[in-house]
Order: C-alpha cells, then sequence, then structure tokens
C-alpha cells in the first residue's frame, strides 16, 4: 500500500491535473452539438436524436463523429487513469469513488464506440428510415448503436451518483459535493423524460420533444464533468 506522501506527493499531483485535464476536454468535446446552434444541420433539435446528428446520412456526420470519438477517448483515458491510481491505492473505504470512475471509464469507451457505429439514416424525421428501422432493414449498426448509447448512459449516471455520493460521503472534492446532487437530480429528471420520449416515439405516438429531453441529458452529463475536472484539479487528488 502507498504511504500517505506517496498518496498527496508530485507524482500525485500530476497523475490528478491529467485526469482533470483529460476530463475537462473530453466534457468540452462532448458538447460540440451545440453547435447545430450556428450551422445549418437540417435537424430540429426539439424532436430529433442528438445521434442523428452523426448519421451517415447527414453532411455534416463526419464532424459530429469525430467530436463523439474525442469526448469518449479523452473521457476514457481520464476515467482508467483515475481507476487505475484507486486500485494501486488499495483503499477499500472507497468503493463508491472507484464504482464511480469505473461508470465514467465505461461511459467514454462506449462514447467512443458509438462514433465507429453511427445510424445510416434519421429515424424521428425521415418516415422511411424509421418504417426500416421498425422492420429489421436497416445496418446492424442501428442495434449496436442502440446498446453502445445505453451502455454509455448508464456508465454516466453510475459515474455521476456513486462520484457525487464519495465526494459527500468522503469529504472530498467540494465543489462536486457541494453542486453535484443538483445535477444528479437533473440528470435522473432528463433521463427519465428522454426514456418516456422514446418509448412513446417507438410506439408510434410521436416524438413528444424528445430532442430537447435529450440534449438537456447529456448537457447535464457534460457539465458534471466539468464540475468534475474542476474540483480533482482543486483538490489534486482523485
Amino acid at each position: 500500500m502507498n504511504s500517505p506522501s506517496a498518496a498527496t506527493g508530485p507524482a500525485a499531483t500530476a497523475t490528478a491535473r491529467s485526469v482533470a485535464l483529460l476530463v475537462g476536454l473530453g466534457a468540452a468535446a462532448y458538447t460540440a452539438w451545440v453547435l447545430e446552434v450556428v450551422l445549418s444541420t437540417g435537424l430540429n433539435p426539439v424532436e430529433t436524436y442528438v445521434s442523428e446528428l452523426a448519421a451517415q446520412d447527414q453532411p455534416l456526420g463526419g464532424l459530429f463523429r469525430a467530436t463523439d470519438f474525442t469526448a469518449g477517448l479523452l473521457v476514457f483515458l481520464g476515467g482508467l487513469l483515475a481507476l487505475v491510481r484507486l486500485v494501486r491505492r488499495v483503499e477499500p473505504s472507497r468503493p463508491w469513488s472507484v464504482a464511480g470512475w469505473s461508470g465514467i471509464t465505461l461511459f467514454g469507451a462506449s462514447t467512443a464506440a458509438d462514433a465507429w457505429l453511427p445510424l445510416s439514416c434519421t429515424p424521428t424525421v425521415d418516415p422511411e428510415c424509421a418504417a426500416r428501422e421498425t422492420a429489421g432493414l436497416v445496418p446492424a449498426t442501428h442495434q449496436a448503436h442502440a446498446v453502445s448509447s445505453s451502455l454509455a448512459m448508464t456508465g454516466a449516471l453510475v459515474g455521476i451518483v456513486a462520484l457525487t455520493l464519495a465526494a459527500r460521503r468522503y469529504g472530498r472534492l467540494a465543489p462536486l459535493a457541494r453542486f453535484g446532487p443538483v445535477l444528479v437530480l437533473l440528470e435522473l429528471l432528463a433521463t427519465v423524460w428522454t426514456l418516456v420520449s422514446i418509448a412513446l416515439f417507438t410506439a408510434g405516438h410521436g416524438t413528444w420533444a424528445l430532442g430537447a429531453g435529450q440534449r438537456l441529458q447529456v448537457l447535464f452529463v457534460a457539465v458534471w464533468l466539468g464540475l468534475l475536472a474542476y474540483s480533482v484539479h482543486r483538490e489534486r487528488r482523485t
């Protein structure tokens, strides 16, 4: 087991800075979808999936796939670095931290995978695409994308809840301990909105502002990641 000085020495500080930088840059890249405000995507942000911006038939799909991959890779590396450091310190009294960083790592890996598993078309605005998707006549990447997206959001929720609990329970990462609970609540509400909207859309009852709910969902993830990065940078430990 590392000594207390090793856990707070120059090497530990450098590691924490690297984690903060990677996660912070990943959070910034994860908000690239807001470019739709100034770019002509042809998609209604209130009604469409965020992932439809990166669909293969979209003119700017390559841009959004690249930013998704960048965001996922950066967060994955930051989460993995933090997780390895936690495991090496062998701190059984920090299970919430281990669970949280494991969730962040899963989120990053799955988000990066999303970029390589794009939708081929846009089902919320293209009835023909929606019909093909319902009939199972779309490429297998549609199903794979659904799985990777579900894993990404599961990892994000685990990370957000567990690390916020860890910050409050262990008396660490003060900004996260203070503001994290509000973001947890907002994220859970946005997730419920998104899931209900997806279920209604799948059942053929319209989109119910699916796009707005999902954009809030990913926005709160990005804001929380930014808060996490700031908290780690300020405290110099994970």
